[in-house]
Order: structure tokens, then C-alpha cells, then sequence
């Protein structure tokens, strides 16, 4: 699909996306326990969720999970790539969302590669926000049970995005250099490609 070549993922950027990660989920958790909200026993699951993704670190760093992997589990996981990317390019040829299982979720209904997941994975749930350099401020409710949880506050805690994406837009540039061709992925690409 993508004729993208991706460079392997230096250790020291591997070891800072990491370290981003972990903060991004200490931000989590603190709106998570504020708000008492947990994914336990949830009727849902934000895994068939469409996203698109941008950035080839963290594409590189999915890759380098997937390596990991035994070649079996490798195998289990690219069969279902192709058939999310064929249920996904068939709900938009009718101008429909795609609703559809992440090729990475497990029978267990847990994530096949949760230390390797991507931002976006990390930080679906909880309220946020988005500060733009302009002062502007994009909210972000969180999901549907959180939403719940929220109703008729007042007040309620958030994550704000802002620095988290600036330092993985510096961790990006770091990786793949201003110039080069942009992404615009859904996880099964990435696997697939």
C-alpha cells in the first residue's frame, strides 16, 4: 500500500518514545483515579475504534514489537491486518466508519502488543484537551463510559495533550526528518506494510 522504507528504530529514540509512553500513561492514570474510571467490566470496546495514524516512530516501534513476537503469533496478526484492511476499505467505499476489530486484540480481548501500543491507544478514554499555540482549546470527552462518569460536573480533570505531542512531534523529526513523505495510517497498514 504505503511505499514507505522505514530506518530501524535507534535504541536511544526507542528508549525516549518509551519514556513518553510511561508519562503519557502517569497522566492517564491521575484523571483515571480522579475521575474513579476503569475499563473493568466495560459492556465496550474502544478497540474497534477507526484511527489514523501519523507518525513513523511509532510505526517503527509497533515493528519492533511485532519482531518479537513468535512467528506464529506474527502470522495470526497479519491474517488479520488483511482482512481489517478488506472490512475497512469495504465500509468506506460505502461511505460508512469502519467498526472493526484492531488486527492486535487477542481472543482475550486484551492487546497483543500493550507495552508497543500507540498514543492514541494510550490515551483514549479519559477526558482531554488540546491547547493550540493560538490559546485555542479542542476537548476531548473521552469515551462513552467516562462520559457518563462526567455528567453534570461542574469541573472535571483532564489530560492536556499539548506537551505530550510536542515532544512526539520532536521524537518524530528526530526519526524520520522534515521532507520526507507524510503517513496516514490505520495499525493494519502498519502491520502489513
Amino acid at each position: 500500500m504505503n511505499q514507505i522504507e522505514l530506518p530501524p528504530l535507534a535504541p536511544e529514540l526507542a528508549a525516549s518514545l518509551a519514556d513518553l509512553y510511561r508519562r503519557m500513561e502517569a497522566a492517564y492514570d491521575i484523571v483515571a483515579r480522579q475521575l474513579d474510571f476503569s475499563c473493568r467490566g466495560c459492556t465496550d470496546n474502544c478497540c474497534d475504534s477507526y484511527f489514523l495514524h501519523h507518525t513513523k516512530i511509532e510505526w517503527a516501534y509497533l515493528r519492533e514489537g511485532l519482531g518479537r513476537l513468535s512467528a506464529e503469533e506474527q502470522a495470526r496478526i497479519r491474517r488479520r491486518a488483511h482482512a481489517y484492511r478488506l472490512g475497512a476499505q469495504k465500509a468506506l467505499a460505502a461511505g460508512e466508519r469502519p467498526a472493526l476489530n484492531c488486527p492486535l486484540l487477542r481472543e482475550d480481548g486484551l492487546c497483543g502488543l500493550y507495552h508497543y501500543r500507540l498514543m492514541i491507544c494510550r490515551m483514549h478514554g479519559v477526558p482531554s484537551s488540546l491547547t493550540f499555540p493560538n490559546g485555542r482549546v479542542q476537548r476531548f470527552p473521552g469515551c462513552f463510559r467516562c462520559q457518563e462518569l462526567t455528567a453534570g460536573r461542574s469541573a472535571t480533570p483532564t489530560v492536556e495533550r499539548a506537551p505530550l505531542l510536542r515532544e512526539l512531534a520532536r521524537l518524530e523529526q528526530s526519526f524520520a526528518p522534515v521532507g520526507q513523505p507524510r503517513i496516514k495510517m490505520t495499525i493494519a497498514d502498519m502491520i502489513l506494510d
